[in-house]
């Protein structure tokens, strides 16, 4: 049984597991999207998002926190520089995995990890999307929205 247990251990020691997460935090936080295997995607996500969060504030312990991780100047500079600027809005999911298939030499489920706000394809030159609900809207402000549009032409012509 799996009680309480709250981290995925990827069958390594701590310290192995530590230093991997960082690197690929590394990697991820420089070149935007990487691809690895599903658990450790999962794995990673834990370990990143908290330290966007933390780069939103730009302060000296935040810096030396998200250091003490990440154990890279230049990702810590990455990261409280640019990144921090344009997700700055955002309130959380950070990251995006995307499942790839498995990979040929010895089947394991592959996925790409990417930021959310560095891909064009889905984000089209940083624009967001508009909001949607799923509830419908009231009839009553579809009626006074028709009411407006045509007292506007009529009074036009």
């Amino acid at each position: 049984m799996r009680h309480g247990k709250k981290i995925n251990h990827l069958g390594r020691k701590t310290a192995h597991r530590k230093a991997m997460l960082a690197n690929m935090a590394c990697s991820l936080i420089e070149h935007k999207r990487i691809n690895t295997t599903v658990a450790k995607a999962k794995a990673l996500r834990v370990f990143v998002e908290p330290l966007i969060t933390k780069s939103k504030a730009d302060t000296t312990h935040n810096r030396r926190i998200v250091f003490s991780y990440l154990r890279d100047k230049y990702a810590v500079t990455e990261l409280f520089k640019e990144i921090s600027q344009k997700v700055a809005d955002r309130p959380g999911g950070y990251l995006r995995i995307i499942k790839l298939g498995n990979r040929q030499g010895d089947n394991a489920p592959m996925a790409m990890v990417e930021l959310v706000d560095y891909n064009e394809i889905y984000n089209p030159k940083g624009t967001k999307a508009k909001k949607t609900t799923r509830r419908g809207r009231s009839k009553k402000a579809e009626a006074s929205k028709v009411e407006e549009t045509s007292t506007e032409e009529k009074s036009e012509d």
